[in-house]
């Protein structure tokens, strides 16, 4: 992929009538870093720099669409193989133990968790993460998006990843993303005790062709999973998790439950506040036609 962008780079700057050194000066880099990038030869091309040389070239955001391929080519062959399977997959089924799922987590949320990595080089780098992750997104659009099952980890829904507004907005996209009928979330309370996935993340992806792959995560680590044996033994772990979790309702319950305690922020009242203004609205109203009438209604004070 790094070729094959070094390849449109090199095409439109002479369809542009450029020189190398003409093309660094305009996009702001050394006339070496476009030989290195039309050679495919040296670091990969950053995502702001793909973008500079989409403005001057005119290429209509096609040095941007290829980017993501680019960026993910310095990833282990494994992660790599785990990213095409995901965007051929029909179904995408996904137990998160720690953080919200990538394909679902809000910009601002991406972006608190991608930040925490100890080998973050500099806030470029954490920029093309966010924009590679939320790349991943747009094969929700239709006509072909995938169906998704997601089961959350009640530790998902109570560790606030970024403070209480980022989690606000983080909740809350989830419970539109349920409304969609190719989406369906589902938690695992902390009250179901001990499960097989308890060291990570799960994800099974079923393909086009009828075949299956399973993924394992950590912290630190990832495993794809293709012999049909042990894919089989992942997929039972992940419906019993299924069976263990919530129903798809309820789910969404506890999560405008756990948005509205944890997360309701400063301006937006939980619900026995709202529980209570709405009475002491009634009763001010109440008071207001008894007076219209003649008498006078001694108020009471307000309880403790």
């Amino acid at each position: 992929m790094a070729a094959l962008f070094g390849a449109r780079v090199r095409r439109l700057r002479t369809a542009a009538g450029l020189t190398q050194a003409e093309l660094g000066a305009k996009t702001h880099v050394v006339s070496t870093r476009i030989t290195q990038i039309e050679r495919a030869s040296g670091a990969k091309p950053t995502l702001e720099l793909a973008r500079a040389l989409d403005a001057v070239l005119g290429a209509e955001d096609l040095l941007v669409e290829l980017w993501p391929y680019v960026y993910r080519e310095a990833f282990p062959d494994w992660s790599r193989k785990f990213m095409e399977y995901s965007e051929r997959a029909v179904v995408i089924r996904e137990y998160a133990a720690h953080v919200v799922p990538g394909l679902l987590q809000t910009e601002d949320y991406a972006r608190v968790v991608l930040g925490l990595d100890a080998l973050l080089d500099d806030e470029e780098q954490l920029e093309e993460r966010v924009a590679a992750r939320l790349g991943r997104q747009d094969r929700f659009g239709p006509p072909n998006r995938p169906e998704l099952c997601v089961i959350l980890d009640e530790s998902v829904l109570r560790r606030p990843i970024g403070g209480h507004a980022v989690m606000r907005k983080q909740l809350a996209r989830l419970l539109d993303a349920a409304e969609g009928h190719h989406i369906t979330v589902q938690v695992l309370p902390f009250d179901q005790g001990g499960h097989e996935a308890m060291g990570g993340s799960l994800t099974v992806l079923s393909l086009p062709d009828g075949s299956e792959v399973a993924y394992t995560e950590g912290s630190d680590y990832g495993q794809l999973i293709e012999e049909p044996v042990n894919v089989s033994r992942y997929k039972l772990i992940y419906d019993r998790l299924r069976a263990a979790a919530l129903p798809p309702l309820m789910s969404l319950d506890m999560i405008r439950s756990t948005m509205e305690g944890n997360y309701r922020g400063v301006h937006v009242p939980s619900r026995s506040d709202r529980r209570r203004l709405a009475q002491e609205q009634l009763q001010q109203s109440g008071r207001w036609q008894l007076r219209g009438g003649g008498g006078r209604i001694p108020r009471r004070r307000p309880r403790p």
